[in-house]
């Protein structure tokens, strides 16, 4: 599932392993290994993952389905109203 949700993500930013890479300091071949399921990513590389993709580390291993939101340097008000269009977005559903 790890390999299968890298993968998923990295197309999801239009990345090809090898600029996924470049992004997060490792080689080519490290994305592919994890990719196809040959080498698992070291808890340091897993962390790193998530940061960049923006999502949890339990998402990532396919533990739980949540993406985070960084709303840092918004106020009280910016980030009431980001809840609101996520809570209006989920009820539509």
């Amino acid at each position: 599932m790890l390999n299968e949700n890298i993968k998923t993500l990295r197309k999801s930013f239009n990345l090809s392993q090898v600029e996924l890479a470049d992004k997060i300091g490792v080689s080519k071949q490290c994305v592919s290994n994890w990719e196809n399921d040959n080498v698992l990513p070291s808890i340091d590389m897993l962390i790193k993952l998530s940061k960049f993709f923006n999502v949890t580390t339990d998402s990532l291993l396919g533990l739980k389905h949540q993406t985070t939101v960084d709303v840092t340097g918004l106020s009280e008000k910016e980030i009431a109203h980001i809840k609101l269009i996520i809570s209006d977005l989920s009820d539509n559903r």
